[in-house]
């Protein structure tokens, strides 16, 4: 599936403005992906505390909540452009799943290992901090798979 937005023509001259243009979208679209799974982790963190739930299935809710809001912010702006609910769902599952899954993967990794992250509560520093280093770890995982995307025309634009 190609990007319709992108135009490519062949010619004998080098274009470093493309390569310089695939990594602004690519920092884009991981930037974009990093504040729906940020937001729907952070959700899902506070509701596990109020649930006291455990460790296990904090971080099942956290991931799920990244997964949703994520795909909820990738598929809004084509919603607005008139795709339907379907086609929505189906590009942003191949734009965005796995951008995703390396983000939340690289993110959980570093929550489960940052001493004290999954035992504090919502004032503590700690978890700030891991978080803070979390969605560091989940932008670098997840910023070469969207260059790759962008290259391969994969990644819309919003």
């Amino acid at each position: 599936m190609q990007n319709q937005n992108r135009e490519y023509h062949l010619h004998d001259h080098h274009h470093e403005k493309n390569v310089i243009s695939d990594a602004r979208l690519a920092t884009s679209a991981t930037l974009h992906c990093l504040l729906g799974c940020g937001l729907g982790e952070i959700v899902g963190m506070l509701i596990a505390m109020q649930l006291g739930l455990a460790m296990v299935p904090s971080i099942a809710l956290a991931v799920s909540l990244g997964f949703v809001f994520g795909f909820i912010l990738g598929m809004r702006p084509l919603r607005k452009h008139g795709y339907s609910f379907t086609n929505a769902f189906k590009q942003v599952l191949l734009s965005e799943g796995l951008s995703i899954l390396f983000m939340e993967t690289a993110e959980v990794l570093v929550e489960i290992y940052t001493p004290g992250f999954m035992q504090a509560g919502f004032l503590d520093p700690i978890l700030w901090i891991g978080m803070l280093f979390a969605l560091t770890a989940g932008f670098i995982a997840a910023w070469p798979v969207n260059l790759i995307m962008v290259k391969k025309g994969y990644r819309h634009q919003h």
